[in-house]
């Protein structure tokens, strides 16, 4: 009934729409979610009349308007992949034929959405509810009082519908973001950027001449592309020396570099972005040590499944390239032992990361050793700070880490928790895994579940968290994904499986100050 519902509502569209196109559109709604259709929603405001936007109720409805305003057709949907490539449906892109590369192959030139709206949205993915409240408590006075809003998209388009928002005047939203969340601001300030560049590099069509010299001279030509409908600005430079030789809009060497150098210092290129990874091309990738636990002394149970994960991560890891030791049941001295061995500085020399997985038991931003005694992961990574390891100084230091962190969870006998199977006492405070961190740069830490909850492993096949990271390194890395990237990834594959007593939301934490790409292996991925 419902199919015949959609099909009913798609039969307006066009006799030139062939059953084919609309099935395809049938099958991206069916695997788009109430949060998902919102989104669509806000990306398109600047390209569909906002009251007829306000009435669409599915993405169905969304279609349609697009479809209508001549923006998608059985031709060219490259909109509609660019749109859910904006809200990450990356899976729904190979029912138009495309994949995530080739969308962003396409984009500077064929990209709809304004740099403007982009960064709207990416600031509300930003948003928390917490954040949220604060916000509206912050505009009670300027918004209207009868509008309850849910979300932070129905805020931003309240602020534009009240002028507080435009594309060229964001001084309110910097104002509020400067006192809610200081970092939100990073996101604004690299709009407000590249909007001054686009300015700058307009405005150099003004200086082009028909340039005419007879000496031997040294030239710069500049080819300017402006933004239309909010793709990237192409730039193309050619270098050229002649005698006698006539160029048209070319400039003097001294005026064009004078203007370009100091106009291409705001631009986000990301040719420039590429420079700001982390050094993974020395003679050693590094170590990797995994430390799993897998029976204990005493009350804490066996982590049956867990020589599963400890396996993936020595194909996975050795795969990318680094020296995988593994380390079985440890109690928490010899753990310390293990972080002292391994801070030798002389291991470490001429390698470009070091990455430690611990697979064990735990409790708030702490893990058991098989003594069944806690160790903070604090007090574990912060053996390798710059100051006490100065050859990993500078270098990313990776910590994943398996284990639960509060109470055990009731579960059916195929999935366990790694949680202590009776209670304990702990004396400890919960701990976030930022606060785990030592201070200083160049720590990330991939948790397997957020403080105060259970992780789950299967007995067989391992737990979900290592599995899933094991899988989305070999997927992604060949893609030339980052770190981060990857791990957004893990906690979406995460956050999807369930149990029948819940389920489990990853969480990373990091002071990386640069992007972490492992290069891109010969062989291919083990498994």
């Amino acid at each position: 009934l419902l199919l015949g519902r959609k099909v009913l509502c798609l039969s307006n569209m066009g006799d030139d729409i062939t059953i084919t196109f609309r099935q395809k559109l049938l099958l991206i709604d069916d695997n788009l979610g109430t949060e998902d259709v919102a989104a669509l929603k806000f990306l398109c405001v600047d390209l569909i009349p906002f009251k007829k936007l306000e009435s669409a109720q599915s993405a169905l409805d969304i279609f349609q308007l697009l479809m209508a305003e001549e923006y998608l057709n059985e031709e060219d949907t490259f909109l509609l992949a660019e749109l859910l490539y904006r809200i990450k449906c990356h899976f729904l892109l190979q029912k138009l034929n495309y994949t995530k590369e080739r969308v962003q192959e396409y984009l500077p030139e064929k990209g709809r959405v304004s740099p403007y709206r982009q960064m709207l949205y990416e600031l509300a993915e930003n948003i928390t509810s917490e954040m949220l409240k604060e916000i509206i408590f912050l505009l009670r006075d300027l918004l209207p009082k009868r509008q309850p809003i849910i979300s932070a998209l129905e805020l931003l388009i309240l602020m534009e519908k009240q002028g507080l928002l435009t594309e060229s005047n964001v001084k309110m939203l910097e104002k509020i973001c400067t006192s809610v969340s200081p970092d939100l601001l990073e996101t604004i300030n690299s709009y407000k950027r590249e909007e001054d560049v686009i300015c700058k590099l307009t405005s150099l069509n003004v200086l082009r001449t028909n340039y005419k010299h007879t000496g031997k001279k040294f030239e710069f030509h500049l080819i300017i592309g402006k933004p239309i409908l909010g793709s990237a600005i192409l730039l193309f430079f050619f270098f050229q020396t002649g005698e006698g030789a006539h160029f048209l809009n070319t400039f003097t060497t001294s005026l064009l570099f004078n203007t370009f150098i100091k106009t291409i210092n705001f631009f986000p290129l990301s040719f420039l972005q590429k420079l700001t990874s982390y050094k993974m091309d020395g003679p050693k990738r590094g170590f990797c040590l995994v430390i799993n636990n897998v029976k204990f002394d005493g009350d804490l149970g066996e982590r049956r499944g867990s020589c599963k994960d400890a396996g993936e991560l020595e194909r996975v890891f050795t795969w990318l390239g680094l020296e995988v030791k593994i380390y079985k049941n440890q109690t928490s001295e010899e753990i310390k032992d293990l972080m002292e061995i391994w801070q030798d500085s002389k291991k470490h020399i001429n390698s470009d990361c070091f990455i430690c997985c611990i697979l064990s038991h735990g409790d708030s931003g702490a893990i058991y050793g098989k003594d069944g005694e806690l160790i903070s992961i604090r007090t574990i990574m912060s053996y390798f700070t710059a100051k006490k390891c100065p050859a990993l100084a500078e270098k990313p230091k990776l910590f994943f880490i398996q284990a639960c962190q509060g109470k055990k969870i009731q579960c059916p006998v195929y999935v366990e928790v790694d949680a202590k199977v009776p209670e304990l006492p702990s004396v400890q405070q919960r701990i976030s895994p930022s606060e785990s961190i030592p201070e200083e740069a160049d720590f990330l830490l991939g948790m397997a579940t957020i403080d105060g909850f259970a992780s789950f492993r299967h007995v067989d096949q391992g737990t979900w968290y290592i599995q899933a990271l094991c899988s989305k390194l070999q997927l992604l890395v060949p893609r030339g994904e980052d770190i981060l990237s990857i791990l957004t990834e893990v906690n979406e594959d995460v956050s999807r499986r369930s149990a029948s007593s819940g389920k489990q939301m990853p969480q990373p934490a990091y002071t990386l100050r640069k992007k972490l790409i492992f290069p891109v292996p010969r062989d291919p991925p083990p498994s």
